[in-house]
């Protein structure tokens, strides 16, 4: 009698400290939901506005979806992987400078000139990646930021190929025979298009087993180890899809603008795209877009205020860090709160009255 006693007391518990499902739990999953659309479907009514209204409004709008393919591969490599990297403008220069000089100099199509400055990304980040990416912390941050640093010097000083800061002009707009990208707004359309397929392949990446890797190696690499993942071809593979989205962000604005010199991918590029990652949110699929629009909006948005525009706009990143620390388009994960089943706790507790 007393075992059967013991054995229902013990049921009664497993069950009653399991959080059994409610209509409000229900509700709240729902917001969540919904809440988690909020980011993307503002910064889709951002784009669509700028695309009818036309002007000024189009060109910061360009800039901002160029910048959210380069921070999206930055994402992968710091959100999702967890590792450090200063040194991604590095791969656009590859990429927008490879495309500048085939399509200025000798005369290539905009496309495969594109596709040959990713393969010379792709080659690059290999190259540089196997040995530097043995390093950790702010060892590999300053291995990659001397990386950007040396291709930034590379641009200026090689000028029979670069020209230096005199920088190359002449650049063709994108497009694919005789059909040429050169509107504002059809320019706009066809970023937006390249940014939803950066967007839809990232969230790709974060939901297979690849993004799960490099979630589980930037929790520990020691524990990824422990499960059997490899750790450095994980971490190689992540710093070239990285390196493979910047290659892309830098061919698009050279062939957007018409023309690239060295400081467009210098130190203030690395500033911007770190500056975006965080106010977006670091590891979210729609992070970077959303952090791209907002920092590209902002000195817009306080140009008005003349001489205080800076002093303002410093202020406003201050307070969106403090007060979002976890980046806009994680301002939902507070109502994403899962429902815990009641399974686990019927099973133990039959397990409980079986001994």
């Amino acid at each position: 009698m007393s075992c059967r006693t013991a054995a229902s007391r013990r049921k009664s518990t497993l069950v009653r400290s399991t959080p059994m499902p409610t209509s409000r739990n229900s509700t709240s999953t729902s917001l969540g939901r919904i809440l988690s659309w909020v980011p993307a479907v503002l910064a889709v009514a951002l784009v669509g506005y700028a695309i009818v209204a036309g002007g000024y409004i189009v060109t910061v709008a360009g800039f901002a979806l160029i910048y959210a393919v380069f921070v999206t591969g930055l994402n992968i490599f710091m959100g999702y992987a967890g590792q450090a990297s200063f040194g991604q403008n590095a791969f656009a220069a590859i990429g927008g400078y490879t495309s500048a000089v085939l399509t200025a100099t000798y005369g290539w199509a905009p496309v495969p000139a594109m596709l040959a400055g990713i393969a010379g990304a792709i080659v690059c980040a290999v190259v540089i990646g196997y040995p530097t990416l043995r390093l950790k912390g702010h060892y590999l941050a300053m291995a990659t930021l001397a990386i950007g640093l040396i291709v930034y010097e590379t641009t200026v000083h090689w000028q029979a190929v670069t020209q230096g800061y005199m920088g190359i002009s002449g650049i063709p707009p994108l497009g694919i025979g005789d059909f040429e990208i050169v509107s504002d707004r059809a320019q706009l359309i066809f970023l937006s298009i390249v940014v939803a397929i950066s967007m839809g392949s990232a969230w790709l990446i974060r939901n297979s087993r690849f993004g799960r890797a490099l979630v589980a190696l930037s929790g520990s690499e020691d524990a990824a180890r422990a499960l059997g993942i490899d750790v450095a071809r994980y971490k190689l593979a992540a710093f070239i899809v990285s390196a493979t989205y910047a290659s892309i962000a830098g061919s698009l604005f050279v062939h957007i603008v018409g023309f690239v010199s060295p400081e467009v991918f210098g130190m203030n590029m690395v500033i911007l795209g770190f500056t975006m990652l965080y106010v977006g949110g670091i590891g979210t699929v729609i992070g970077p877009l959303v952090g791209a629009i907002v920092i590209n909006l902002l000195p817009e948005t306080f140009r008005v205020l003349k001489d205080y525009q800076d002093l303002v706009y410093g202020v406003a990143l201050i307070l969106l860090l403090i007060y979002a620390p976890g980046g806009l388009a994680a301002l939902t994960r507070p109502f994403k709160r899962k429902q815990t089943a009641p399974v686990p706790a019927v099973r133990l507790a039959s397990e409980g009255a079986k001994s």
